[in-house]
């Protein structure tokens, strides 16, 4: 075993403390110790929007410190394990302690991604809408794929998932799907997946052995919170309510419970389908459009900076991810340059690689753009 276990242990510890002043453990205990006392006022469940955010933060506040103190403890026991093996001449114990440094290592940089995420909303909920584009049946097809390889994602991780609303092409797949996932970070995460994707094979529905090139855009939007107060005047908005459907169009109720929501000003439409009365399906909608009305307000301050800046750049959303299903077999990031040579594990929702490597060219970005 070559592994040099001091050096490695001492750079391990060295980064984590890193982590852990950014992290900050006393402002965390801090915040904790704040919501455990709204936790416990007896009148907390008379508002339920407030009582689940008051939950949900006192379990993210916790989870962080319970992770910032099992990482510690695991550095610790790593120094322990070697100090065994090496005192026994274990060479069994050597190679256990070498697979828990590749763990620590991974899961370190996972730690730093976290302390990357300092944008406003970075810890929200995330709502994902994926739209089918150009390509006809593959681009329906692929806008399914990629419905299908988040959901997997977030299912590996054992984050809570709710499909909201689904248009279902006439062909195959779908025409669009929004989707909402109810985790730490989750918009922080998910938020550089947003773009078009771009994806590239033999077309199962055209004529043998012709390449088809389909594209699908993802759109990811913090999920608004009751606090935010994003105003909507009724008269700004247009309610139209109709028979929610299937795969191939079919109805899968009896009464007319879906509801679309256009703003009128703006043009957004959100369509919501998955609850079973009308006055849940618009509230739901109402809280989607709020949320992307929210995030369209600061889009525009930030564009109205970039224009006094001089700035003309595009968003780094745009065209962001080429997957290809031919020959070479290959998914690639066109911002980062990270690339993986098995199409299928991505599509299986092997998607930590991108997203971590994402964040951290956004950070590059934000760090350049300040300079």
């Amino acid at each position: 075993m070559d592994t040099d276990f001091p050096a490695e242990i001492a750079a391990l510890r060295a980064t984590f403390e890193q982590i852990e002043a950014v992290s900050d453990p006393e402002r965390l205990r801090a915040r904790v110790e704040d919501l455990e006392q709204q936790a416990s006022a007896p009148d907390l469940w008379d508002d339920q929007d407030n009582a689940q955010a008051v939950t949900q933060q006192l379990s993210v506040a916790n989870g962080e410190l319970e992770r910032l103190a099992s990482f510690r403890s695991r550095i610790d026991d790593l120094e322990v394990l070697v100090e065994m093996a090496v005192e026994g001449d274990d060479a069994d114990t050597l190679a256990e302690a070498d697979a828990e440094l590749v763990k620590l290592r991974t899961d370190l940089s996972a730690m730093e991604v976290r302390t990357l995420m300092t944008g406003e909303w970075d810890e929200r909920n995330a709502v994902v809408t994926i739209r089918s584009g150009a390509g006809g049946d593959d681009a329906t097809d692929f806008a399914e794929m990629l419905l299908r390889m988040y959901l997997r994602w977030a299912e590996r991780h054992g984050y809570a998932t709710k499909v909201l609303d689904t248009s279902y092409a006439e062909g195959a797949g779908i025409k669009s799907a929004t989707f909402e996932i109810n985790a730490p970070y989750a918009f922080g995460i998910l938020s550089v997946e947003a773009g078009t994707h771009r994806l590239a094979r033999i077309s199962p529905f055209g004529s043998a052995d012709k390449r088809q090139t389909s594209f699908a855009a993802v759109e990811v939007i913090p999920l608004i919170e009751s606090t935010d107060h994003v105003e909507v005047p009724e008269t700004d908005i247009k309610v139209d309510v109709f028979r929610s459907s299937g795969p191939g169009g079919q109805s899968v109720n009896t009464t007319d419970s879906a509801v679309r929501i256009t703003h009128l000003p703006s043009g957004i439409v959100v369509s919501m389908q998955d609850e079973k009365s009308q006055i849940q399906n618009r509230a739901a909608a109402m809280r989607v459009l709020q949320s992307r009305l929210l995030l369209l307000k600061k889009e525009e301050e930030a564009a109205q900076k970039k224009e006094l800046a001089g700035d003309i750049k595009a968003s780094w959303g745009d065209q962001m991810r080429s997957y290809f299903l031919y020959g070479q077999q290959l998914v690639k990031d066109l911002r980062t340059g990270h690339e993986v040579g098995n199409p299928q594990i991505v599509f299986d929702g092997d998607l930590d690689g991108f997203i971590d490597a994402g964040i951290r060219w956004r950070r590059q970005q934000q760090a350049q753009s300040a300079q």
